[in-house]
């Protein structure tokens, strides 16, 4: 991205012009998880993520063609390694969700922004500052309660599922910043080939005997609130998601996408306990405040270091 995409000034007015739609897409995600939560059993976890992602692909396509044909060969392992590791994000997202909470899903998820940085301070062997492991360990104690509103038991299959996806996001994250061909990919190609890969995965997974409910037959199963469901996760949480974040990056800083965007654990509580009926009880609600706390504080750190040139982060 050229710094001339980038506006240097910009007035109250345009940058709400520019941060509501990202908004949009913080709430769009918070309420994500519930969505795939009230469309999807075990059984059909397969199937839905096929079904989500095959009604997006063709658009995507179609919209940048001559963009995948001028990708080199390197550009297109790349991306289809990375689509393998996205692939295994969605499925441990999708079955965490159908056995926790949307709230816990949310939640559990924004750790990610702590142990991204972690991570690479790890891989670059670069020491965070005491302030960030101070906030990521704020962070971890927040799951624990949060995983406990109902006493202290053992986090539930699908709380740990979750934290498995936010490790996975975490190895995405490096290894796009790692991989150098894919560094100087067009973003809408770099995209489409990683879900076309994912895809590629959950039809073989769907194609394999004992892996649940064919795509077929849970989409002729589907009633009017599964499809609104399914519609909703491919139109607005994939297409619309993603065409703001390439539109807002181009008229605002990537630091305002990446803290708005962090609001999304804020409306994934927000609509399981409106709209889902769930309930967080003391310890639930106290561990919430927690992870919220500890990753607004972590991600504020990691941009101080940023900006002060401690740590760099490359491919962004």
């Amino acid at each position: 991205m050229s710094a001339a995409a980038v506006p240097a000034v910009a007035s109250p007015h345009r940058a709400w012009v520019t941060d509501l739609p990202v908004l949009a897409v913080a709430v769009v995600w918070g309420a994500s998880y519930l969505a795939a939560k009230g469309i999807t059993t075990a059984h059909t976890v397969v199937a839905v993520l096929v079904l989500r992602f095959a009604i997006v692909l063709p658009v995507l396509v179609a919209t940048g063609w001559r963009r995948l044909r001028a990708l080199t060969g390197a550009q297109w392992r790349g991306a289809g390694l990375l689509g393998l590791v996205l692939s295994g994000i969605f499925l441990l997202e999708t079955y965490g969700v159908v056995h926790t909470s949307a709230t816990n899903a949310g939640l559990i998820i924004s750790l990610t922004m702590i142990f991204t940085p972690l991570a690479e301070a790890a891989v670059t062997r670069v020491r965070p500052s005491a302030g960030f492991v101070a906030a990521a360990g704020l962070s971890v104690a927040g799951v624990i309660l949060l995983t406990q509103g109902g006493g202290f038991t053992s986090p539930s299959g699908g709380d740990l599922l979750m934290l498995l996806a936010a490790l996975a996001r975490t190895v995405h994250v490096l290894a796009m910043a790692r991989i150098k061909a894919v560094q100087d990919a067009d973003s809408l190609s770099l995209t489409t080939v990683q879900l076309g890969a994912a895809v590629a995965v959950f039809a073989v997974l769907a194609a394999v005997p004992g892996t649940g409910a064919s795509p077929w037959s849970t989409a002729a199963d589907f009633g009017a609130r599964e499809w609104a469901g399914l519609v909703f996760l491919s139109v607005f949480c994939t297409l619309f998601a993603f065409f703001v974040q390439m539109w807002s990056v181009r008229r605002t800083s990537p630091s305002r996408v990446s803290l708005l965007l962090g609001t999304e654990p804020l409306w994934a509580a927000a609509v399981g306990i409106s709209l889902g009926g769930e309930r967080l009880g003391l310890l639930g609600a106290a561990g919430a405040v927690l992870v919220l706390a500890g990753t607004a504080w972590g991600r504020r750190g990691a941009d101080r270091e940023r900006a002060g040139g401690v740590t760099t982060v490359a491919g962004q």
